[in-house]
């Protein structure tokens, strides 16, 4: 809901401030007053194309600026969290403020939320916060996805099993529709899937006949290493193992000699310090632990021997075997071994697109068959709504002043889509004999505002939008219409916020709030410029302003006592 509207230098207002509250609210005045502004402001607020001629003569911009409130998750306040607003959130809802600028050359710029955002954005969210219905601007109703949506939520408060049947055709021809697209993919790419079939299977042929195991380039890596340097490492180990035990040579200065020399030294004293006897012990796990060492150096020499050249010729062709698997596949062998498997998964799958397309083109077909019993439903049930919403949107005609007037919901045979297979277009036939013609054409201005009057309040309860603007909607009528018109105003008011632009006291006095618009002209440099002020009225205000629109002579006792029947007949009407 619209709480206020804030105008700047735009068209005769120098500067107004309108609140607004829930129910109807009205704006009257004097023509030329400025009334329209209020609309027009509006239109900028929803990203409507700026003039520069509505910016006021002597100043350099206009600006309008609405405070919105909207409960939580709301669409219009999710894409203004898109765009980057700052919301002043309340329990159950958020404050949403909307800016618009247009400077005299032209230029125009919008916030969202107190940040700069493109037009577009303004225009988005207006699409889901205000439908406005003018001489020159009937947005809501007049596209054919906005016409069908409206229909399918009429339909589903007519019978409560459209919705149920709309939501399994959708699920059923999502499903469908993949069906296609993998069936599409296989079709198309039979022949690169069998180039590819055909790769994999020699790829897997190659690397199967070399059978790599885990890590085993870097094993035979090592191993390479090892055998490269046999004699080395021969001539190293033999001298260690000397070094250790020198007396397998003849020779006792060896190290193991020396230490059991050292522990049988210390030994023979170690009864008279018991310090010496720990030492006596630690000599002896010193010379059993060289007496291990050099055994296993004399075992890693004798295996050297059994590694002959012919070993190292076997290691070096291996590894060999396993390069070219590195070299074509991956980057060492446990990463061809992996890419390995996840080519037989590969290979098993493009082997059974044959299988696969006489699954899917069953699933196809059973799909189809689903859909054209679900889309059947789903179009009965539509024309069935769309015969009583069409009657009661005529019947509503009749009351405001078009009684030859009739809405038809032509709803045709279409390509299936998501939707359905229905084509549904809103047709009025404006007098009798007329052909049913698109809503907008073959209908003026005032006629079409009535038309979407009668639609807004057949549809208030189920597709709403918060707010509705009409402007000139009684163009044309006065009398009995003119409070039919009022009625219907404040019917649809029950259910969302309304603010009308009018100049029938009939429609007047079904307000909730009643704004005036009055202008006056200021003398600036010699030149007369007007300017236009708003005001919300108390009662005793709008008695005098019902007598000025019903007899121009607001002071008239009798004009007065005109108005005030008029309120109280209003009143009861809406009761």
């Amino acid at each position: 809901m619209i709480e206020e509207i804030r105008i700047r230098d735009l068209g005769v207002i120098s500067e107004s401030t309108l609140p607004l509250g829930p129910g109807l609210s009205v704006v009257s005045g004097e023509t030329g007053a400025g009334k329209t502004m209020v609309v027009t402001a509006v239109g900028l607020l929803l990203g409507n194309r700026a003039d520069a001629g509505a910016v006021r003569t002597g100043a350099k911009t206009a600006s309008a600026e609405a405070t919105v409130t909207l409960p939580a998750g709301h669409p219009a306040l999710l894409r203004a969290v898109e765009a980057g607003a700052d919301l002043d959130e309340f329990d159950g809802g958020a404050e949403l403020i909307l800016a618009r600028t247009v400077s005299a050359d032209g230029r125009s710029r919008a916030h969202v939320g107190g940040r700069s955002a493109p037009i577009g954005v303004l225009s988005e969210i207006g699409e889901t916060l205000v439908a406005v219905h003018g001489q020159s601007d009937q947005i809501r109703l007049k596209n054919p996805s906005a016409q069908r949506v409206a229909l399918d939520k009429y339909a589903a408060e007519a019978n409560k099993g459209f919705t149920g049947k709309l939501r399994s055709y959708k699920s059923v021809f999502e499903r469908w529709r993949a069906v296609q697209v993998q069936l599409q993919e296989l079709r198309s790419a039979s022949r690169e899937r069998l180039r590819e079939a055909d790769s994999l299977t020699t790829a897997l042929a190659e690397i199967d006949a070399v059978e790599p195991l885990p890590a085993e380039d870097e094993i035979l890596k090592a191993q390479a290493v090892k055998l490269g340097n046999v004699e080395e490492l021969r001539k190293a180990t033999l001298g260690a193992h000397e070094a250790l035990s020198a007396a397998d040579y003849g020779d006792g200065l060896d190290a193991i000699t020396l230490v059991d020399s050292a522990k049988r030294q210390v030994e023979a004293v170690a009864d008279a310090d018991e310090e010496l006897v720990q030492t006596t012990k630690r000599l002896s796990e010193v010379g059993f632990l060289l007496a291990d060492i050099a055994r296993d150096l004399a075992s890693y020499a004798t295996n050297l021997d059994t590694e002959g050249p012919g070993r190292l010729a076997e290691v070096e062709d291996r590894r060999g075997e396993l390069a070219v698997l590195v070299r074509k596949y991956a980057p060492s062998i446990d990463e061809v071994i992996e890419w390995a498997d996840a080519a037989r998964l590969r290979l098993s799958e493009l082997s059974d697109d044959s299988g696969r397309i006489e699954t899917l083109e069953a699933e196809e077909v059973a799909a189809l068959a689903e859909l054209g019993v679900l889309a059947g439903e789903v179009s009965a049930l539509r024309h069935k709504a769309g015969a009583k919403l069409a009657k009661a949107v005529s019947a509503e005609l009749k009351a405001l002043a078009m009684p030859d007037a009739r809405l038809v919901i032509e709803i045709t045979g279409s390509e299936r889509s998501i939707h359905g297979e229905d084509d549904i277009a809103f047709l009025l036939a404006p007098h009798a004999g007329a052909l049913p013609r698109p809503l907008g054409k073959g209908a003026s201005g005032g006629e079409l505002s009535r038309v979407m009057l009668a639609l807004e309040v057949v549809l208030a309860a189920v597709d709403p939008v918060p707010t509705f603007v009409f402007d000139e909607v009684d163009s044309g009528v006065g009398g009995k219409a003119a409070v039919e018109i009022g009625r219907r105003l404040a019917m649809l008011a029950e259910h969302v916020q309304v603010l009308v632009v009018t100049h029938l006291p009939q429609v007047a006095a079904f307000a909730d709030h009643h704004v005036l618009v009055t202008k006056s002209s200021v003398s600036k440099n010699s030149t007369g410029i007007t300017t236009s002020n708003v005001k919300i009225l108390s009662y005793e205000e709008r008695v005098v302003e019902l007598a000025r629109m019903l007899a121009g002579q607001e002071d008239s006792a009798t004009a007065q006592a005109h108005a005030k029947e008029l309120l109280a007949q209003a009143a009861r009407v809406a009761k």
